[in-house]
């Protein structure tokens, strides 16, 4: 009962009757590997996908199956039409990778979670889909932590006088010696008076040196 609760959990939290993938080919290969477990978000609009997303749909000949391929071209707009291709295939496959409408479309692929679909191999049912929803669960929670941290680091001022923690890496400027050169020589500036009679003494020396020579 405790698993149902939680599978319905997470159709209501990724939009789609099924949010889990396990990658079965290497057509997208280097990007996707097999036995790679995607989860697939469904609250991303069709009229929302781009160029460049991966999607997961049903294959359009027959809907006889589940294609994971990135979207290449919009081929119509009224309605949105899609042309995908696998990465490591040479060209889009009629009847696979096109024409793909709001129809065929299950949702774009958030997360990959290399290799943990060997667990399907491994386990039956209902134990792998247990194993692969807490692995992944704990996977969610720790990039959510993540982003969290990075965002408050984003917002954080480093010279926040409210915030004393920071500043704290700044409290000993104060401490700091002065240096002793510069210290003693800071009165050491030459006077206008002086730079105007160097000034005048230097160009009479220079006239003697470099004035006419006599025959």
């Amino acid at each position: 009962m405790g698993v149902v609760i939680i599978w319905i959990g997470l159709q209501v939290v990724f939009g789609t009757e099924n949010p889990f993938y396990v990658v079965a080919s290497g057509s997208m290969i280097p990007k996707l590997q097999v036995y790679d477990v995607l989860i697939v978000q469904g609250h991303v609009k069709f009229e929302e996908v781009q160029i460049g997303d991966i999607i997961v749909f049903d294959r359009p000949s027959g809907q006889d199956r589940v294609i994971v391929h990135r979207v290449v071209s919009i081929t119509d707009d009224d309605p949105k039409t899609l042309r995908t291709k696998g990465d490591n295939n040479v060209a889009s496959i009629p009847g696979t990778d096109f024409p793909i409408t709001e129809k065929e479309y299950i949702g774009k692929v958030e997360y990959v979670v290399p290799q943990i679909g060997y667990v399907t191999q491994v386990l039956k049912p209902p134990t792998n889909y247990i194993l692969i929803v807490l692995v992944i669960g704990v996977m969610i929670v720790k990039e959510i932590i993540k982003r969290k941290n990075v965002k408050e680091l984003a917002l954080t001022d480093p010279l926040n006088p409210n915030d004393p923690d920071s500043l704290k890496d700044y409290s000993d400027l104060e401490t700091l010696e002065k240096d002793s050169a510069y210290s003693e020589n800071s009165d050491s500036r030459i006077s206008d008076n002086e730079s105007i009679e160097s000034s005048q003494e230097t160009k009479k020396d220079s006239g003697e040196k470099f004035g006419k020579s006599k025959d």
